[in-house]
Parts: structure tokens; sequence; C-alpha cells
């Protein structure tokens, strides 16, 4: 993410993922915009995309998923270098890539490299339907073309293609894709595929929401805190993992709670909280990456651990369908945190909504904030190889 002489680059990310919300791969795709803040011309946003996609570390980005990345001229042609496992990409052509007068030479040369190809923003238009039989997905926007979508996919189906359904942000739109029969949903996913409900929580539940209320006190208790995770088995078995994983470099194994508890640090313990409470393992480090990305990217634009924890909250109650209300009453915070879960109010509560709106790629709702888009895509995309990495310790710690 970087600025230009023209204009700003920013990096985009969104999450692909099955019918089940199990996640397929992440789109990624880089906006250049003048300044002016209006799309640059063609060919010009290409030379700054192209100069982007070199520098990206695709593999931190997307773990063991699939890229899709938007392509360039660049891109198809492979004399742009791209950082990442070539057998995780797939191409994205875009309408205007579709339009070039050397598209027939440009998809020769990346089949010939062995890259798969998808066709964006598909609208039926006769460029795209010449290369419906030469790639293997195809996106559609659940929010244009609502006349053709059925027709749209048919299309895509009868070529042999499988269908995203772009702009799955609304329980009705997401209900419209599956309808339809979109094999794949694409959208800021987690924060919107759950209705969040009043509900019991059990025992593991509790004891994971009262750590994070004690941890979240202006003075932290640690004897309550060493109490509290020597209680719980899940707890106590992720906190002594995880100080003693070359992460760590101890030299001697741990094998103290207490001595465990004050290594790890108050920041830790909240993640390792979470892990539990979404019962973390190997085959969810997506759900607990999504996680901690908010949260590392609300405490880097916050400034203070205060926005780790709003961002840390507000991403698990999403996660995990529980009412605001409810964990604000758990975790027993202040009124400020409180009012910026609740109500977006003060200083955190105007980042967690920055970081809310950039999650959706709502550069507009961002500048609303108070906050530059820039400043909350470059925390994002710097938090997400760390969440990556730790929540894959964490996870594969409650193994």
């Amino acid at each position: 993410m970087t600025t230009v002489g023209v204009g700003t680059v920013t990096v985009l990310r969104q999450p692909v993922v099955q019918p089940d919300r199990s996640v397929y791969g992440y789109a990624v795709q880089v906006r250049v915009t003048g300044t002016d803040g209006r799309p640059l011309p063609d060919e010009l946003a290409e030379q700054h995309a192209d100069a982007e996609y070199a520098a990206l570390d695709l593999s931190g980005l997307a773990a063991d998923r699939l890229v899709l990345l938007r392509g360039t001229v660049g891109v198809l042609a492979g004399t742009t270098s791209i950082w990442g496992d070539p057998e995780r990409l797939m191409l994205e052509i875009t309408p205007t890539l579709a339009r070039h007068p050397e598209i027939d030479a440009l998809v020769a040369l990346a089949q010939q490299r062995g890259s798969r190809l998808a066709l964006a923003d598909y609208d039926g238009s006769a460029p795209q339907d010449r290369l419906l039989d030469r790639v293997a997905l195809v996106k559609i926007d659940l929010a244009r073309y609502d006349d053709q979508l059925a027709l749209l996919v048919d299309r895509a189906h009868h070529a042999g293609a499988a269908v995203i359904a772009e702009r799955a942000d609304t329980t009705e739109r997401i209900a419209r894709g599956i309808d339809l029969g979109a094999d794949l949903l694409q959208g800021p996913m987690f924060q919107r595929d759950q209705t969040p409900v009043r509900r019991a929580f059990n025992a593991g539940e509790l004891q994971c929401l009262e750590l994070l209320r004690i941890l979240s006190a202006d003075q932290v208790d640690q004897n309550a805190v060493v109490t509290t995770v020597a209680a719980d088995p899940e707890l106590s078995m992720r906190v002594l993992h995880l100080v003693n994983s070359s992460a760590f470099g101890l030299r001697t194994e741990v094998d103290s709670v207490r001595q465990a508890v004050v290594l790890v640090g108050p920041r830790q313990l909240h993640a390792l909280a979470i892990a539990s409470l979404i019962d973390a393992r190997p085959n969810t480090v997506a759900a607990l990456w999504t996680v901690l990305t908010r949260a590392m990217t609300c405490r880097t634009l916050a400034g203070d651990d205060a926005g780790y924890t709003v961002g840390l909250l507000s991403a698990v109650a999403a996660q995990q369908a529980i009412e605001l209300t409810d964990l604000v009453e758990r975790t027993g915070i202040s009124d400020q945190l409180s009012a910026a879960l609740l109500r977006h109010e003060g200083h955190h509560g105007h980042v967690l909504a920055a970081v809310l709106a950039h999650e959706e790629n709502d550069s507009d709702a961002v500048a609303a904030t108070g906050l530059e888009p820039w400043d909350v895509a470059h925390a994002y995309l710097a938090a997400v190889p760390q969440a990556l990495a730790t929540a894959t310790s964490l996870a594969f710690g409650g193994n």
C-alpha cells in the first residue's frame, strides 16, 4: 500500500466462501485513485497495480487458500512478477481486459504457464462470452443486473464455470445468491452471516468471558487471571502451549500456569481467551485470523490496547452471533468502550467504524469517520500476516 505522485494505491482483500461459510479463498485487488479520489486511466492504473503486486506476499494475505487476483496485462503476460504459490493463484479478467485487442494471446500465455482464470464482473457481454469456455470461475455482482442474474448464472454454468456471487453483504443478498445457484459467495461475510441472538452461555464460554472481564480492568488482578486460567483446562493448555512454542524461544520448558501467564502477557491472553471462545482448531484458523486482524488494526489506528479490545470484542460478537449488549455486560468494559462498541462513539468508536467500512471496501464510509482511507487500509494490510501467525499458533495449540 503506497502513495504515488498521482494519487493513492490501496490493496483490498475480501473472503470468498462456500455456502456453508467455510473459506474457499481471498479476492485481492489494487485500487488506484488520483489526487481527486477518482480512478486513474487504465494504463496508468495498471502500472501502479503491477508495482504493488510485485511487492505483495500473497501467501501472507491468504495462507493456504486460493488467491483470486485482479489481473492486468502484465500479470496475464507474465511480465509482472508475483510473490506467492502459483498453484494457489487464479487471475481475474476484468471487462476492460476482456476487450483488450490482444486478449486471446494474453490468455494463451497465462494458460501456458498453468494459470487458472476467472471472469470478473460478468455481465454477459460479447467479449466476456468469448472467454467463457476458458475460465474456471465467473464473478457476478448481486447488486447489479437483478433481472439478468439467473440468466448470467445459467450461462456460466452451461459453459462449465463455477459462479461467485459478489457483494454478498446482506442477509437478503446471501439468500439471493444461494437461490440462484451460486457456488461461492464474496463479501465481508463473517460480520454479516449470522443474526446476533440473546442466548445462554455454557461453562467454557463463561470462563473465557470472565477472563476477558478481568483483563479489561484498569488495574489487572494477576492472581485472578491465574486462577481463571487454571480453572479451565482448555485455557491452561493453550497458554502453556503458546509459552513453550518456538515463538517464545525459551531454553527450558514452562509447566507452571502462573509463570506462563506472566510470560504471555495481557494482549496474548486476550487472544487465547477468544481462541477458546470460538473453539479455534486447525480447520478454523480463518475465523480466528479474521477476529485478530480486526483487533490488531484497531489497536494500530487507535494507538492503544483499548483499540485492540474494541476490535476484538466487535469481531468475536459477529463471529459467534452474540448480541453486543450481552458481550459488553459480561466483559464489564468501561462506559467509554461500551459507547465505542455499541454506538461507534468517541475516538475508539470512529476507529472501529472505519475498520468495518474498510472490510466492506467502502472508502467513502471510511472517510466519513474522519480517518484517512489510506491509513486504515495500510494498517489492515499490515495486520493480516501478523494475525495469521498468531491465529495459526493459537489454533494448533488447541490440538
